[in-house]
């Protein structure tokens, strides 16, 4: 599988197994078709500060101490499958994923470290960059941004 990213793909090559069977920091999840792998999305717990979180109407309502999240450490989609729904369809399974967190042990939303050329797409599906970031960010930098888990069970229950 081949992203058209490097970084991406020497991960997935190299990082993606022995991150989750050998040192159990994340697990990664594929999308298979026609027998190949054409996608996946690498997660791991995680935890922001109140103040990072976006809407200051969900800060009032949390307390001061790091607040558990469901990072989305990695999302590719092979070169040959990209623009099939394969990177949003693994992103619904990530969003799943927090709801089933959110319900075991707690969790606020799901963070990203968006690349500038996929801010767009993140956008489109609800996330926003975390407060102060965006003015700060130097180009071609990710941009971290947050999904809170309150639009995920909405976006989940349509």
């Amino acid at each position: 599988m081949k992203c058209g990213q490097p970084d991406l793909d020497r991960f997935f090559e190299h990082y993606a197994g022995q991150n989750q069977f050998r040192l159990h920091l994340a697990v990664t999840y594929v999308s298979v078709a026609g027998g190949r792998i054409v996608g996946f999305a690498t997660v791991a717990a995680s935890s922001v500060e109140r103040a990072s979180v976006p809407s200051a109407r969900l800060r009032k309502r949390l307390p001061g101490y790091p607040l558990p999240v469901l990072r989305l450490a990695r999302l590719g989609v092979d070169t040959r499958a990209q623009g099939l729904g394969i990177g949003k369809a693994l992103l619904r399974h990530v969003l799943g994923l927090a709801l089933e967190q959110r319900d075991r042990i707690g969790c606020v939303g799901v963070v990203t470290d968006a690349k500038p050329e996929a801010v767009s797409f993140y956008e489109r599906l609800g996330f926003v960059p975390i407060d102060g970031v965006r003015e700060g960010a130097l180009q071609g930098e990710p941009l971290p941004m947050f999904l809170a888990i309150d639009t995920i069970a909405s976006a989940l229950a349509d």
